[in-house]
């Protein structure tokens, strides 16, 4: 591929993209040595931009799956993709995903004993950052002004405006990631002009506020629900995201915000969505099918968006010698779970909850095999075999050599929105009634069970229940540090898995690993970011 360069400011290229909405993907086509005036010259090039402002949370670089890196000085398939960060930063430190490999700090993560030197904390921190100055570089070309200078009028004018929402929420979405797992970010808007002067930084009440605000502010501006091609976000991904910081308001402002929880989840499960009836669909090679439950996610792609870092990682790292029945042609022997997941299912063989992907033909699920006496050792643990590289009808993926997946990587799904509902009313929020979200809990198990078996009543729904089917329903979605810390569980002595503290046996930690620090580099090299306490 020839490669891109449009400013130093963001670092990066401009895309040109097919958005027909017959289209499964984002198709990302590199053009050759642009300026910034000629990339924003037409309306395929803002729409170049564009793509490449979604490729961010998929791609590392104009060229994958390594060269012509977006972030220098940082591994381009470990440390600077975002799905492979966030997966590490979200799963790796829980019950949910343990790693057999030893290359650097790795193994820090499940322990709980990282510090602000750690090279993978860099790069998610580093990843988030640059894919906000690309939004922010594609909004100070995208004004009213600019486009009538440029001689863009009418629908293309119209077009590319409305795309500014879109634009806007990706902002707010890298910046919620910044505010849930640093806890504060350097802050840059479009009225920032790169070099000048240091950014500031926002603390996490105030990114709260400003992610709030923006995601408020862009609600009607959005298509709405399933109006606009697959691959981009809709006022349902808003609502989404709002629902979801609200259920987490009082971990990160000390406000809770409950019934505002309910409201937007609301808002998503009116918005026409439904459950898929195959949970196993929604995370194989067609899952960009499922637009009835999926309502954004992280567009992958075998052959366009080539990169060891997006769910390409999920199936590999996951899978062994047993690499076939994940649909890759080759295993990294490195993820799994522990007995802490395996504790949440019944029946780990999928034969009740279909949930319990877990079962290979290299790897069963005895109290032997899940029992992790070493770490460093693949065979020990629950392996996952939730995603797989493999279409559900039977079709030919992308890559034949099966080294890179199409399987798309779920951000907001139906379901997530039924378990915040009920969450939201048994902590007291008001707008929603203890009937409806038991009949929303069942709808999901429902769908895991195949029939009523699996249903509860009102009296069995709890919150302890709730964190128990947010594990079975969303594992190693992205969700389970953010859960745990919301019931107070991730540091302390009230919930202990395998290895937690670098104990077999687990142990609790110092709280200040609630939080992530802010890499020492990067507050070398900007003086007003500070760090966060114990660090």
């Amino acid at each position: 591929m020839r490669r891109l360069s449009i400013n130093k400011i963001i670092l990066a290229g401009a895309f040109l993209v097919t958005l027909a909405s017959c289209a499964k993907k984002l198709d990302l086509f590199p053009q050759n040595d642009l300026t910034n005036e000629t990339t924003y010259s037409t309306p395929a090039g803002y729409r170049g931009v564009l793509a490449k402002v979604y490729a961010g949370l998929a791609t590392t670089g104009n060229v994958g799956p390594a060269g012509a890196s977006d972030i220098q000085g940082l591994d381009e398939g470990s440390q600077s993709p975002f799905i492979r960060g966030f997966f590490n930063c979200q799963e790796l430190p829980t019950d949910e995903a343990v790693v057999a490999w030893n290359d650097q700090t790795i193994k820090d993560f499940h322990n709980l004993s990282w510090s602000s030197a750690d090279p993978f904390l860099k790069g998610m921190y580093a990843r988030p950052i640059y894919n906000v100055m690309v939004a922010n570089e594609y909004l100070r070309e995208s004004t009213p002004d600019k486009l009538a200078a440029r001689n863009i009028t009418g629908a293309d004018a119209t077009e590319i405006q409305s795309t500014r929402a879109e634009v806007r929420f990706l902002r707010a979405f890298n910046y919620w990631v910044m505010m849930d797992i640093f806890g504060k970010s350097t802050f840059i808007d479009e009225t920032n002009v790169v070099g000048t002067t240091l950014p500031g930084e926002k603390s996490r009440t105030e990114l709260f506020s400003f992610i709030e605000a923006e995601l408020k502010a862009i609600e009607t501006e959005l298509k709405t629900v399933k109006t606009i091609e697959y691959g981009r976000v809709d006022q349902g991904a808003a609502w989404a995201l709002l629902a979801r910081m609200y259920l987490n308001a009082q971990t990160y402002t000390g406000t809770a915000k409950w019934t505002e929880a309910i409201t937007y989840a609301k808002k998503v499960i009116a918005g026409g969505y439904s459950l898929h009836t195959d949970y196993s669909q929604l995370f194989m090679a067609d899952n960009d099918k499922r637009t009835n439950e999926i309502i954004y996610a992280v567009n992958c792609d075998g052959l366009h968006t080539k990169s060891y870092g997006n769910t390409t990682f999920f199936v590999h790292a996951a899978s062994g010698d047993d690499y076939n029945e994940f649909g890759v042609g080759g295993g990294w022997y490195g993820y799994r779970a522990t007995k802490g997941l395996a504790d949440r299912f019944t029946d780990l063989s999928g034969a009740t909850d279909k949930r319990a992907m877990f079962t290979t033909a290299a790897f069963g699920t005895s109290p032997a095999q899940i029992a992790i006496s070493d770490i460093g050792n693949f065979a020990n643990g629950l392996h996952v075999k939730k995603f797989r590289n493999i279409r559900s009808d039977g079709g030919t993926v992308s890559d034949v050599n099966r080294d890179f997946a199409d399987i798309d990587f779920p951000i907001f799904r139906l379901s997530e929105m039924y378990l915040i509902y009920a969450e939201a009313v048994l902590r007291g929020g008001t707008g929603g009634d203890l009937t409806t979200a038991t009949g929303y809990i069942n709808l999901i198990r429902q769908r895991a069970f195949g029939n009523t078996s699996g249903n509860i009543t009102s009296g069995q729904l709890d919150l302890p229940f709730i964190l128990d089917e947010r594990a079975r329903e969303l594992y190693w979605e992205g969700h389970r540090r953010t859960d745990l810390i919301r019931y107070n569980q991730l540091t302390t002595a009230t919930y202990l898995w395998p290895w937690k503290g670098g104990i077999a046996s687990g142990t609790a930690v110092d709280a200040k690993y609630n939080i992530f620090p802010i890499p020492a580099t990067n507050r070398t090299a900007n003086p007003n970011l500070t760090q966060n306490p114990g660090y």
